[in-house]
């Protein structure tokens, strides 16, 4: 990893008021010490650490994660129920998910239209909605 490159994820950590440990700031600098947004699961973050010879846990990438979540640098998005992908964009933004390869990706946003949701039942307040468009390829093509 280059200084830049850590220097962005350092400062992504302290931006949201979170300590700068040394597992953090290298998941961060995974993350977007490339001044890119990313989409990834706990396994993929895990693997690419791995890769650049980073010693930590699954377990702690996924803790590492919620705790970025917690402190709005990402948004969880469920696909099945199951699979949870981590998006670095944290502005409301339709994706797409492409079943053949298990992928999430952004969706053009000014082509979705919600016209109206519902109400939601009494004591409650909606939190928040999630648009997975998925995908698959055409057969032949």
């Amino acid at each position: 990893m280059n200084a830049q490159a850590t220097k962005r994820g350092a400062d992504w950590l302290s931006g949201a008021g979170l300590r700068p440990t040394r597992q953090r700031v290298s998941l961060a600098t995974l993350l977007v010490g490339d001044g890119h947004d990313r989409h990834v699961t706990a396994e993929s973050l895990f693997a690419a650490a791995q890769d650049r010879g980073e010693q930590v846990s699954l377990a702690t990438v996924y803790n590492t994660l919620r705790a970025f979540c917690q402190a709005g640098l990402m948004q969880e998005v469920m696909v099945d129920g199951s699979k949870s992908y981590f998006d670095t964009n944290t502005h409301d933004h339709p994706h797409f998910f492409w079943e053949d390869d298990g992928k999430l990706s952004d969706a053009p946003s000014e082509q979705v239209q919600i016209l109206q949701l519902p109400e939601a039942p009494e004591g409650a307040e909606i939190a928040k909605v999630d648009v997975v468009i998925r995908l698959r390829r055409k057969t032949g093509a």
